[in-house]
């Protein structure tokens, strides 16, 4: 588990520990003012309430975030995969274009070397010929 929710689950049972001990003085009954007029409610209680409203919403936004965060880390996956194959086929039709333009070069070399040979031999006999 990470350090950050073991660090979030203490903080919460430090505080239910706390309202357990203070229990009798959290609800204890005290006139509040709301601005506009005045209530008698326990303060204690009043905080405690907004504490769990203000962790569940924290909690809701924390999984909100990480859904959004996964979903992103997809979509971007799915488009990394999709350049990667697409970039893998552009290499093939290099290599494609390479070996063609290597077999027309070797082609011409060899029939550049088959010409040369072809003279070279006539020379050779022709010489020959001369000699005897």
């Amino acid at each position: 588990m990470p350090a950050r929710n073991v660090a979030l689950i203490g903080v919460l049972l430090l505080v239910a520990v706390f309202a357990a001990l203070n229990w009798s003085v959290i609800t204890a009954t005290t006139t509040l003012s709301l601005g506009f007029t005045q209530i008698q409610a326990p303060l204690g209680l009043v905080l405690l309430g907004i504490l769990a409203i203000l962790t569940a919403v924290f909690l809701f936004y924390l999984v909100y975030l990480q859904s959004h965060v996964l979903l992103e880390h997809r979509r971007h996956a799915r488009e990394l995969e999709a350049s990667r194959e697409l970039a893998d086929q552009a290499e093939v039709s290099r290599f494609t274009e390479l070996r063609a333009f290597v077999d027309s070069r070797l082609h011409e070399v060899e029939s550049s070397l088959s010409a040369q040979l072809g003279e070279l031999r006539d020379r050779v006999e022709r010489d020959t010929r001369d000699l005897r």
